[in-house]
């Protein structure tokens, strides 16, 4: 193949659409090598092809095409990476729609819990604390502790004078900051959808924080109850537990480097725990649409939401003592600090534990 192509022969060649091809254009994803300045008709140089060839295929991943500039001007190598990357979260996601769609088969069904059995309104006792540790020099992580909504946010990238030693501060309580609001009495038919406001809220809250601080981001993990139901928002390496009958269950998944490794089997558990990039995040609250789920709430339940500044540091044997162990939720808190305390707290730590009853 010799000579420029026609935008027509370009598209046959590559796999788009000569419309798909003027958009790239203007998108400057894939510029012609040339444009005739009377008629704006559009020729491509052969080499072309590839990266043509290229975006077709991301498109056909699903993939956005913010993310496909990004892959097409790496090396092959990183690109690789890139688009790994990318379909760990594509299966994460629809990990995350599965179970969802699976709950409401079941409710729909009347497999599930029976609500007639259920008391209208569970009645929810929390306490929240969080910690310096003792060697960061300020605190990016914050809780809420509401009414009907409970979160955690690990912050991360703020400048030092964005976060004053103690505080809750950063992108982690502009986030907080903006779910609060929310704090709300909803339908349980509306609840994933007010819950999915309150965290579009706090992504928006995050943007703004990071506008000029490029570094900055938050993990991000709330529940929000309505009756005997409630929904769960999750990104990043924060965490949700249920202790029910003496069992303690984990209700997220991380969204990390090293959890896409012992996802894909390249390591184990007890790897992960030790991997020098265990805390590598690979999806943060402003970049990335959260897990949502709905889930029904039994008399009984004790709820736990972590940072890793808890759950890293301690082991599930332990977190789980203490859940059984205490009677009311600021003794379960105070105590998880303490113990953190006790084994070095090397990082920022933030927890909140709610009790339904």
């Amino acid at each position: 193949m010799t000579g420029r192509l026609s935008i027509g022969e370009f598209a046959h060649a590559s796999g788009l659409t000569p419309k798909a091809l003027r958009l790239y254009d203007e998108l400057g994803l894939l510029r012609p090598a040339d444009v005739d300045p009377r008629s704006g008709y559009r020729t491509y140089e052969p080499d072309q092809l590839a990266r043509a060839r290229l975006v077709a295929w991301l498109r056909g991943l699903g993939m956005p095409l913010a993310r496909i500039r990004i892959v097409c001007d790496l090396p092959p190598r990183s690109a690789a990476a890139e688009v790994a990357s990318y379909w760990r979260q594509v299966e994460a996601d629809t990990a995350a729609r599965k179970e969802l769609a699976a709950f409401l088969v079941d409710h729909l069904s009347g497999k599930d819990v029976d609500m007639t059995d259920m008391p209208v309104r569970l009645t929810l006792r929390s306490a929240a604390r969080t910690d310096r540790g003792l060697v960061r020099q300020t605190n990016e992580d914050a809780a809420y502790p509401g009414g009907r909504l409970f979160a955690i946010a690990d912050g991360f990238g703020a400048q030092g004078a964005d976060s004053a030693a103690g505080s809750s501060a950063g992108a982690a309580g502009a986030a907080v900051a903006a779910l609060a609001p929310r704090d709300t009495d909803v339908a349980a038919g509306s609840l994933l959808a007010a819950l999915a406001t309150a965290v579009t809220d706090a992504a928006d809250a995050v943007r703004d924080f990071a506008a000029d601080r490029p570094h900055a981001g938050t993990t991000l993990t709330a529940l929000l109850f309505s009756g005997a139901q409630f929904a769960l928002a999750h990104v990043g390496d924060s965490r949700a537990y249920l202790l029910r009958g003496g069992e303690l269950t984990q209700l997220t998944h991380d969204h990390t480097y090293v959890q896409s490794l012992v996802d894909e089997g390249r390591l184990t558990a007890e790897e992960a725990a030790v991997h020098p990039r265990r805390t590598t995040l690979i999806r943060a609250l402003h970049q990335s649409e959260p897990d949502l789920h709905l889930r029904t709430a039994q008399p009984g339940d004790r709820y736990l939401l972590c940072t890793d500044g808890v759950h890293a540091v301690l082991a599930e044997e332990r977190v789980t003592a203490v859940l059984r162990d205490t009677t009311a939720p600021g003794a379960a808190v105070e105590e998880l600090t303490r113990l953190v305390h006790d084994a070095g707290a090397p990082d920022n730590l933030a927890c909140v534990v709610v009790d339904a009853a």
